[in-house]
This record gives structure tokens, sequence and C-alpha cells, in this order.
């Protein structure tokens, strides 16, 4: 604990985009110099780790400073944070991270007011604060995410039909628009027999009838062999690489990784105009955008890239160079870097 500057909290134990975020954030924040550490549940083993019980030694000053940084995401680790600076009398600096894009709660609001500093993940979430604040982007691994290398990554490797595989990831539900996407491919489908669909994503029981009666849908139009289920698979990461086309259609979210995951696999992007994605896209050269909850102009940007594969080939690759040269994981771990510096009083 002497070393350590910065504490990372996940209080969520099932894996979110704010876990995931920290998952792949943290190792290279270590690997740049970053005396950081996480706590809480969800989190892999590989990650350092500090326990419940270490948070008493956070009353004693860092090795070399006078403050430690307490970095949350969410509103209950605000508060958290609040307590042990306010109440409890901690030496640390509070930062917090928005990826929101709605107006925020009186609560929220007033959690926000007490931190030391704000980040913003995309100029639209920033919009939303009525504090100074600074904008983050959000970046992706390259290394872990990456493009097609093996006969693993191919949709021959996945047993399914046709040459083509397009894909929605996520969670099943309104918000995500998953309906969207499953009445484009109905209406698509029967006309290009060279391309699946396939879905993958966690179902919670409350919205349970909202995904059979999609999959009844499916089963209606005769598409069952077609758009496929695949549920909450192990490994997502061979299945961007297994897509020519993925397609985000979010009525509403915070940041939204996927996309860039799907960019950094060599893969093709349709996306809805809801969290960053707009601001991930480059329309016309690496995918394309779409109002959210506009079905229309989702089914009608699907049919070029359906219609001429080696279309989305192309924008597959510019993605590719699009994704690393703009949003490397390394660029949001110096810029974080920075402002951490910052509030510790260092250059």
């Amino acid at each position: 604990m002497p070393d350590v500057e910065v504490i990372a909290p996940n209080f969520k134990k099932r894996l979110s985009g704010v876990t995931s975020t920290i998952i792949q954030l943290v190792p290279v924040q270590r690997r740049m110099g970053v005396g950081i550490v996480t706590l809480g549940p969800g989190l892999p083993d590989n990650l350092p780790k500090m326990r419940w019980g270490d948070v008493a030694s956070l009353w004693r000053r860092p090795a070399g400073g006078n403050h430690r940084i307490w970095h949350a995401r969410r509103n209950n680790e605000m508060l958290f944070g609040v307590v042990l600076r306010d109440v409890l009398r901690m030496p640390i600096k509070l930062l917090f991270t928005s990826a929101a894009q709605r107006f925020h709660s009186g609560y929220t609001r007033f959690l926000i007011s007490r931190m030391d500093a704000v980040v913003a993940t995309s100029s639209g979430s920033g919009a939303f604060l009525k504090v100074p604040h600074t904008v983050v982007l959000h970046g992706i691994d390259t290394t872990v995410f990456h493009p097609p290398e093996t006969a693993d990554d191919t949709i021959a490797a996945a047993g399914l039909p046709g040459r083509h595989l397009i894909g929605c990831f996520g969670r099943i539900r309104h918000q995500k628009g998953t309906d969207l996407f499953v009445r484009a491919m109905i209406a698509l489908l029967p006309l290009f027999p060279d391309w699946t669909a396939v879905i993958s994503g966690r179902v919670t029981p409350e919205h349970r009838g909202f995904a059979d009666a999609l999959k009844a849908d499916i089963a209606a139009a005769g598409l069952s062999d077609r758009i496929v289920f695949l549920g909450e698979v192990d490994d997502i990461k061979p299945w961007y690489r297994r897509l020519s086309l993925y397609v985000a259609p979010s009525r509403n979210e915070g940041f939204g990784l996927t996309p860039l995951e799907a960019m950094a696999s060599q893969t093709a992007v349709i996306a809805s105009t809801a969290g960053a994605y707009s601001e991930m896209i480059v329309a016309g050269q690496t995918g394309a955008v779409v109002p959210a909850g506009d079905f229309e102009a989702l089914r009608d940007a699907v049919l070029p890239y359906f219609a001429d594969p080696a279309l989305a080939d192309r924008h597959g690759h510019n993605a590719l160079r699009h994704v690393r040269e703009n949003f490397a994981l390394e660029g949001e771990a110096s810029a974080l870097n920075a402002i951490y510096q910052g509030l510790l009083g260092k250059r």
C-alpha cells in the first residue's frame, strides 16, 4: 500500500462496460508506471488488488506523496469515496468518470459536485455535466482484439451456413435495439442467402419475454437457422473476427465499447447515434451511423454491405487502421495519467 497512488474501485459483481474498461485499462496503466490497484468483486485474479482490510491503511499517506486518488465510475463508488475523504478524513482526492448521456439526478449531481476532478468519456456525455471536466475517449487493447489470424477466425469454424456473418452483441433487451436488428435481418436475409446473423448476449429474467418474442418472430419467418442466438459465450473475441459486419443498434448507451472491439478485429460497423458511437465511426469509410431507434435507416444501411461483401471488407480494413491510430488503449491511459499527476501535484 505505501506505493499505491490510485485506487480503481469496482462495486459490481457482474461484467459490465465499466468493469470491462477497468480490466483492460489497469494493466496498461501499471506498465506505464502508475501505482494503481483495484478494489471490489467481479475482477480477474491477474489484476493488482487491495483487500477490504487494506482500506484502513488509506489514513497513511503514500510514499513520496500527500494524497492518493480514488477513481470512481459509479454512484456508489463516488459515495464511498466521499465518506473516506469527508467523514473519515483520509488523505485522498476524488476523480469520477462519467459515461452517461442523460440528465443526472439531483443525487448524482450532488456526488459529482463533491469530486476533485471529472472525466467525460465523450463530448456527448460531457454535454450533460454541469461542472468543469476533461473529455477522455475510451481506448481498446489492439493486442487482445485483433484481425483474423487462424482458421478458427472464419465462419467455417462457427459451423453456420453461408459465407458471411453479421453480428449484434450485448444484453438482449429493448434498450440495446436487439429487436431492430432482428427486424432488419428478417427483411434482408431472404434476399441474400450468403449471409447469416448471430446474436450474443445475456438475457436477464425481466427481459425473457422480449427475447422469446424475437425468437418467435424469427421462427415465423422461417429463419431460425440463419438468425442464431449464441447466448453468453465464454470468449467473444473470435466471434468479432468471424464477422464481416457488426451492428450496434442501441437506443440508449453510456459509451459502448463493442464497435471499437469490432473495428479492432478488422470488422466494419454500423451503429446508432447512441452513446459515443458516432464519435468512433467515420461514416462511409469504416461503416455507417444511423439515428437511434430508426429501423428503416438501420435496414437501409445494412443493404449495401449485403449486396457487396467487398465493401464490408474494405471498410473493415479502414476500421482497423482508424482504431489503431485514434483509439489505442495507451492513449486513454496516458490522458488519465496526466489527470492523476495534476491531482497529485506532480508534473
